[in-house]
């Protein structure tokens, strides 16, 4: 079990220039990535991405990847593009021939101010020769994270654990005290007809059928039973070293829907308490589990 919140760091070197990795996590229900890379290397951007995804299903990743060049290796390069000088030279000649002008004059420094024949490069905008660097920071960063995350990880399903004790010890209460519902209930009707002064028997049939009927309605055998089964499905998912966030997600929502259904058929005092302390553990279960991945 992780956490998705964590931090993680990552450096490495190339000749000439460092690179450096910040990857920071948060909560989100599902995966989202969002880069902060210089426009150089933007075509590397689903490199980068690829990779987070391999080791990351579920939170907000904030990503900045930023490169520190020398002066060596940042400053512009000077190109001469002779093909574009001489094409240029050539039409400059065809020029002076259909015009007719012998005594037109052309400097060389006028040839070198002509669009394309000087060409500055700069050794970053190769994009591909920095993945190898890239890639080391990145690893190592989403290593850091990971550990993180692992770690808080385990603070949580130390939690989510006695959450989900304390729901246990509240539905065996329930279920001790189920028994005895039909039978106050009973007890109850019996002593609202003696005391209205009516003589009914009792093992009057309407009073059986009324007591039956009651005793039908609020039954919470199958909800104590499916509840106790999402217990187990919990034990269960927390073993795997898959994401188990949103298995967690659904647990509490089936886990709501059983306890409600509990507390609206129950109708006894003590059930009622004994759910209204299950749904704050439930809440508390809810909140810490849109923590994990």
């Amino acid at each position: 079990m992780h956490s998705m919140t964590g931090y993680g760091r990552g450096a490495a070197s190339l000749v000439g220039m460092k690179v450096t990795v910040e990857i920071g996590s948060i909560n989100r229900k599902q995966s989202e990535i969002v880069l902060s890379m210089p426009r150089e290397i933007e075509p590397l951007e689903n490199q980068v991405r690829a990779l987070l995804n391999q080791s990351i299903s579920r939170g907000r990743l904030n990503v900045r990847i930023a490169i520190d060049a020398s002066k060596s290796s940042t400053a512009a390069l000077v190109r001469l593009n002779t093909n574009v000088a001489r094409q240029y030279l050539t039409e400059i000649r065809r020029l002076q021939k259909d015009l007719r002008v012998a005594d037109a004059t052309f400097s060389i420094d006028a040839l070198l101010r002509a669009p394309g024949v000087v060409e500055l490069v700069n050794p970053l905008e190769d994009a591909a020769k920095l993945w190898p660097p890239i890639e080391k920071a990145l690893k190592s960063a989403l290593q850091s994270l990971l550990k993180m995350r692992k770690a808080e990880g385990v603070a949580l399903r130390k939690d989510l654990v006695q959450r989900i004790q304390n729901i246990a010890s509240c539905t065996d209460a329930i279920a001790s005290a189920a028994p005895e519902v039909a039978k106050r209930y009973r007890e109850a009707l019996l002593s609202r007809l003696a005391a209205a002064e009516l003589d009914v028997a009792i093992d009057d049939e309407r009073l059986l059928k009324e007591i039956a009927l009651f005793a039908d309605r609020s039954d919470i055998t199958e909800e104590l039973t499916r509840l106790r089964s999402h217990f187990e499905q919990f034990h269960h998912c927390i073993k795997t070293a898959e994401p188990v966030g949103r298995t967690l997600d659904f647990l509490v929502q089936e886990m709501n829907r059983e306890v409600n259904t509990i507390g609206s058929k129950a109708n006894d005092a003590n059930i009622a308490a004994q759910v209204i302390q299950i749904k704050a553990e439930l809440e508390r279960f809810r909140e810490q589990a849109q923590n994990v991945e």
